[in-house]
């Protein structure tokens, strides 16, 4: 199983799950990719403080995820779609993907709810056949 990738520390400290052979592709295609994902959650630490704060915004918690990243170069994008029919440009709206780096995305989740859950997944479908996010090394 390719989440034998991961280092033991890592797993001692997060749940993974994988799908479709992930971490295989990322250690194989995307190795500076991986080793950043690696390497923000190696410096990452879960503060309770940071858990019991009251709402109202972007937390401190995904501010320190997407920070470490945007330090390696991964950057929040928004992709504008359109198809063409009968001459007509159509828009197809996608939300942007928090962090994002040569073909993968990174969603940080702060204060979720299960429509934008469910929004997400499938912006992350869309964008993935249309061969803007990877799901192989093409």
């Amino acid at each position: 199983m390719s989440i034998q990738l991961i280092p033991e520390a890592l797993r001692a400290r997060f749940r993974f799950d994988e799908r479709n052979h992930a971490t295989a592709i990322l250690a194989a295609d995307f190795p500076r990719e991986l080793t950043d994902l690696l390497d923000c959650l190696a410096a990452f630490t879960l503060k309770r403080s940071e858990i019991i704060v009251s709402g109202g915004g972007r937390s401190l918690i995904p501010i320190a995820i997407d920070g470490f990243l945007v330090q390696r170069g991964w950057a929040e994008k928004k992709f504008n779609i359109e198809i063409t029919a009968d001459g007509q440009q159509i828009p197809i709206p996608t939300h942007k993907i928090d962090n994002f780096k040569n073909r993968i995305g990174i969603e940080v989740e702060w204060n979720n709810k299960t429509e934008f859950y469910d929004r997400d997944l499938n912006n992350f479908r869309l964008l993935n056949g249309l061969s803007v996010l990877s799901d192989s090394g093409a």
